[in-house]
């Protein structure tokens, strides 16, 4: 595919608003349809995209490329097309005692064009799972990769080109320029899934021209860990979250709260379960996945020696390979607030640990602090967790685990405030790519009538007698 200029890109969007004029909505059917077809298309290329990734990537696991990216994907476009039904059927609204011989109720219709960006870290799901929902919702869609995985976006250039025609859905591609023009464009709405502070930039272009915004963004994602809690199975699955996709993930435990009397022995265990995910050497490993490039490399390699002269230990688990970009996962011990590992989100396999003393104390740092995209809590205690979860705002919340409330078809998935605005998977997304259109048939019998001019007394005895 060749890059789009902004003349292209316009003349795209144009066809597809004017084909969305002309054909009206797509019937259930017809949705349902779509989605199995791009279902059946990415099963097909299974085995190209998963090459894909691992070209773009340099060291990518095959097996966990399945895992993270195609098994959400199929399961989503399964979930949408069980629920899209029910999803689509007019809702009946009440109706007001004067109203009575009326309806009224509510369809959600297609909003029309939607825009969509995706990221480098999960190309192919972060892509077609939006895709997919502006489908189901009705929509037609652009939608424009990252220019960081270019194996990855050709794949998926094929398999839209195969599955619809380009005045319903089509794929761009291009670098920061044609990301910022396609930003820019007049969308019916717009989801962006990346960085905060592009995603600030994705907002400002889109109010422009008050576009709907769906950021789906990042953070430093906290794990709370209850005192006393079992420290392996925090450690096993603390491990599983953040090495999953050598932490390039934008749900990824950030950095753990321990108790000051656990801290060692989560060192320990976190060690012990490591070891346990990723045996070996990680240069070359069939499992473990490469830093996408040199810059992000370098970037998180600055983040571990501005800790260490900064006073913290960091336990490096294997030695690392800067000319594949591979790096070793590393615990930080003694992190602080002011480190640079505390103060970005780390997206590698970094993690810094802090102690803290009481949950109050926990509670205070993660609210002194932009609201995280995901936040983690281990513990037995309800008491302690519902005090956790009342007193802190974020996205999602998986509790004694990680990631798992991403997989999730039926929840929301979400930021808020720095970490996102708005929301979409399952129901949520339909929703937001569509507009709740609220319709009402006048009856032939109406308290509208009495209240007509001319005014008289009778009109002030009807007034009245609703106003009482």
């Amino acid at each position: 595919m060749s890059d789009a200029t902004p003349s292209d890109l316009h003349r795209i969007l144009d066809r597809q608003r004017a084909a969305f004029m002309h054909d009206g909505p797509p019937d259930l059917k017809q949705r349902r349809t779509d989605l199995r077809r791009l279902k059946a298309e990415i099963l097909k290329r299974r085995s190209d995209i998963v090459r894909a990734l691992k070209t773009d990537f340099g060291q990518r696991s095959e097996r966990e490329s399945a895992i993270v990216e195609l098994i959400p994907l199929v399961q989503s476009i399964n979930y949408m097309i069980a629920h899209l039904g029910r999803w689509m059927k007019p809702e009946r609204r009440h109706v007001s005692a004067y109203f009575q011989c009326g309806r009224a109720w509510v369809v959600r219709q297609p909003v029309g064009v939607v825009g969509i960006i995706a990221p480098w870290n999960y190309p192919v799901s972060l892509a077609l799972v939006p895709l997919a929902t502006a489908i189901a919702a009705g929509n037609r869609a652009m939608l424009k990769p990252s220019e960081f995985t270019p194996a990855t976006s050709a794949a998926i250039g094929e398999i839209v080109q195969v599955v619809f025609p380009p005045e319903q859905v089509s794929v761009v591609t291009g670098d920061g320029e044609v990301g910022a023009a396609f930003s820019a464009l007049p969308f019916d709405h717009l989801l962006f899934t990346g960085s905060t502070a592009v995603g600030k930039k994705v907002a400002e272009a889109a109010a422009r021209n008050l576009t709907p915004v769906t950021l789906e963004l990042g953070g430093k994602s906290p794990v709370v860990v209850e005192p006393g809690f079992s420290i392996q199975r925090v450690a096993n699955r603390v491990a599983f979250g953040k090495l999953t996709n050598a932490g390039q993930t934008c749900v990824a435990p950030d950095y753990v709260l321990v108790h000051e009397n656990d801290r060692d022995a989560f060192a320990t265990a976190w060690q012990e379960a490591v070891q346990k995910l990723h045996p070996g050497s990680y240069a070359g490993s069939p499992d473990y996945t490469a830093i996408l490039n040199q810059h992000h490399y370098e970037r998180l390699s600055g983040l571990i020696r501005d800790a260490e002269e900064h006073g913290a230990q960091a336990i490096r688990m294997g030695s690392d390979s800067a000319a594949s970009h591979v790096l070793a996962p590393v615990l930080i011990l003694n992190a602080k607030p002011e480190m640079a590992v505390m103060q970005e989100e780390i997206f590698g396999p970094v993690l810094p640990v802090l102690t803290y003393q009481t949950l109050d104390e926990a509670i205070g740092f993660i609210n002194a602090r932009p609201r995280p995209l995901a936040l983690y809590y281990f513990g037995d205690s309800r008491v302690e967790c519902d005090r956790l979860l009342k007193r802190t705002v974020s996205g999602n919340v998986t509790i004694n685990g990680t990631l798992m409330h991403y997989v999730q078809d039926d929840l929301p998935f979400g930021g808020v405030g720095d970490s996102g605005i708005g929301a979409y998977h399952g129901k949520e997304g339909f929703m937001a790519l569509t507009h709740p259109r609220g319709l009402y048939r006048q009856g032939r019998l109406n308290a509208a009538t009495l209240l007509q001019p001319p005014f008289g007394k009778f009109t002030d005895a009807i007034t009245n007698f609703i106003l009482r």
